[in-house]
């Protein structure tokens, strides 16, 4: 009896162990993957941020030569610095802008497909499908809105906007107190107003700062009210703060530290 039972704890423990073992193989084949697909998407971002370094390279040689054409035959006088996304607009006119943080791995197209409800939020830049997805202006904004609300992954890698929840510490900012957005329209240096912490709301809960729901700040009063509330929600003062006839950028990742939870900077246009 007692070598029966042995051969059966035998046979069950070696079963087991092929389980858990099998169990391993599989996550670790899982997270090898996903870690593989990630680095290969911020890959592709990288090869989008080098069209945008050498497009700035082109025009600063069309700069240097002594006679009034670029290399390309194009008028230099007709050439602006906007021109280095020029080519990523022709891959796909969805792009609407680039945002970036200096210092950090924050450094991203962003798309806008007012069109199509959350287009880009797990989709690459050529549309294909991505877990990183790209950066995008949410739908209801418009040009002139006043605040462009712009969505982006918390990716744990750090890619993405993950560097957009640094924010929550005031050392972070007073080393990072500009964002960098630039439009097809124009160039654009953002200082950081506020940041804090957030999350999507259910309809009925009351008395609480739907951020997400103000993208049309045209309102004077609901400009104010929008400035109102994110102060108050400030995680720390910074000292910034906007006037009517500003425009804004108001950045939301995912956090969780509670469910449906958000992280959101604010920040606004200088002069």
């Amino acid at each position: 009896m007692n070598v029966k039972r042995r051969a059966l704890l035998l046979t069950v423990s070696r079963l087991l162990f092929l389980f858990f073992a099998a169990v391993f193989l599989i996550v670790s084949v899982l997270l090898a993957a996903r870690l593989y697909r990630e680095r290969k998407e911020q890959q592709a971002f990288e090869r989008l941020s080098a069209i945008v370094s050498e497009e700035d390279r082109q025009l600063e040689e069309s700069d240097e030569q002594p006679d009034s054409l670029s290399g390309d035959g194009v008028q230099r006088e007709e050439i602006t610095k906007l021109d280095r996304y020029r080519q990523l607009y022709a891959m796909n006119p969805d792009f609407f802008g680039w945002i970036s943080v200096a210092g950090t791995p924050l450094n991203y197209p962003v798309m806008y497909k007012p069109d199509r409800e959350d287009y880009y939020l797990r989709r690459a830049f050529d549309g294909s499908k991505s877990l990183s997805g790209v950066p995008y202006i949410e739908e209801s904004c418009f040009p002139g809105c006043g605040n462009y609300l712009i969505y982006g992954h918390y990716m744990k890698n750090g890619t993405v906007f993950a560097a957009v929840t640094s924010y929550e510490s005031q050392s972070f900012w007073e080393e990072h107190p500009t964002i960098s957005f630039d439009t097809l329209d124009g160039e654009g240096e953002y200082k950081v107003m506020a940041a804090f912490d957030s999350r999507v709301y259910a309809v009925d809960e009351k008395n609480v700062f739907r951020y997400y729901q103000y993208t049309d700040l045209s309102n004077p009063e609901v400009f104010a009210e929008y400035v109102s509330l994110v102060q108050k929600h400030a995680l720390y003062d910074t000292g910034v703060t906007a006037e009517y006839g500003d425009e804004l950028i108001t950045l939301s990742t995912c956090s969780y530290k509670t469910k449906n939870g958000r992280f959101v900077v604010v920040a606004c246009k200088q002069s």
